[in-house]
């Protein structure tokens, strides 16, 4: 088969199975039924002669021959996207896609929600996910198309190719059980600050991804030559608010779900004993979508709903 004969809408298949590991989710994505994926995905492994993508349990896993032709093939339909939309004005209206994003439950629990419904009211074919992916794979993820952008901290990036943008700052707050007994026999009253011997006497709740035992808390008790103990570790941001909710531990968690969910779960917040200093948080995305109507749309509407959220 020559390039003259070949079909570049198996590049699209090849792409959506590159970033969904599914022929159903693959189908899903660009708008063809599991059977036509399934044959599309032949008619490619007749092309390149390689399997391209092999079952494993419920994923489908690219060989090394599709790995190798994943960036050329992707870059490729990036460029075909951008040209077609230089010559196209967009629609936000007509606008059919799956954007992933990825990001801790932070971002899914106080932002996502809200941008769904600002999306929603001009973009109804526009579907919103997403996955919770760690700090160190962001690059990785953006690389591979797997995600769209990414919503996390600020941090340095080796790749020249991520772009990004500062997104919004996030202080840290305290929260207990609205009966905690210990805080409220030493008479402290909601958005006060805890005394330092109170805070460091009493049990602490830590959101970590690895499993690490220490913060930025405890870099800041430490530069007052204080410390702290942590008895429980939880990946999730929503997991530690519902531990202290239930026990007579306390948590520093992000000022914004703290307040969020402070109410619905009797959580009591005081400020910290000491300074810490701020999360500052970012949005990141591959540089090749800079310039893609689609993405800065997408973009925009995430700064207005973060814009919004900080509106008094």
């Amino acid at each position: 088969m020559n390039f003259a004969s070949f079909d570049l809408n198996l590049l699209r298949v090849f792409d959506a199975l590159m970033r969904e590991r599914s022929a159903t989710r693959a189908g899903e994505m660009i708008g063809l039924s599991q059977p036509a994926v399934s044959n599309a995905l032949s008619r490619l492994r007749h092309h390149f002669a390689d399997e391209l993508f092999v079952r494993r349990g419920n994923d489908m896993v690219p060989t090394p021959r599709a790995e190798a032709l994943a960036t050329t093939i992707q870059k490729a339909l990036q460029e075909i996207e951008g040209a077609i939309m230089d010559e196209e004005p967009f629609r936000p209206e007509e606008l059919e896609r799956v954007f992933t994003l990825c990001g801790a439950d932070f971002f899914a629990t106080l932002i996502l929600p809200k941008l769904h419904l600002q999306v929603a009211r001009t973009s109804p074919g526009v579907t919103l996910r997403m996955i919770e992916g760690a700090t160190g794979e962001v690059e990785t993820l953006l690389r591979d198309s797997t995600v769209d952008m990414a919503l996390e901290r600020d941090m340095p990036m080796d790749a020249d190719w991520v772009s990004s943008a500062a997104l919004m700052q996030s202080e840290f707050r305290i929260v207990a059980a609205e009966d905690h007994l210990r805080i409220r026999d030493c008479g402290i009253m909601p958005g006060s600050a805890l005394p330092l011997d109170l805070y460091c006497e009493l049990s602490h709740a830590l959101r970590s991804v690895d499993g690490s035992l220490n913060g930025v808390v405890d870099t800041a008790l430490a530069g007052v030559g204080r410390s702290r103990r942590v008895v429980l570790a939880l990946p999730h941001f929503h997991a530690v608010a519902v531990a202290v909710s239930k026990s007579r531990l306390v948590a520093a968690l992000p000022r914004q779900l703290a307040e969020d969910t402070a109410s619905a779960l009797g959580l009591a917040i005081y400020r910290p004993p000491v300074d810490i200093p701020p999360q500052k948080l970012r949005l990141y995305w591959h540089r090749r979508h800079d310039r893609s109507p689609v993405h800065k749309w997408l973009r925009t509407q995430i700064f207005r709903t973060v814009e919004a959220m900080a509106a008094p």
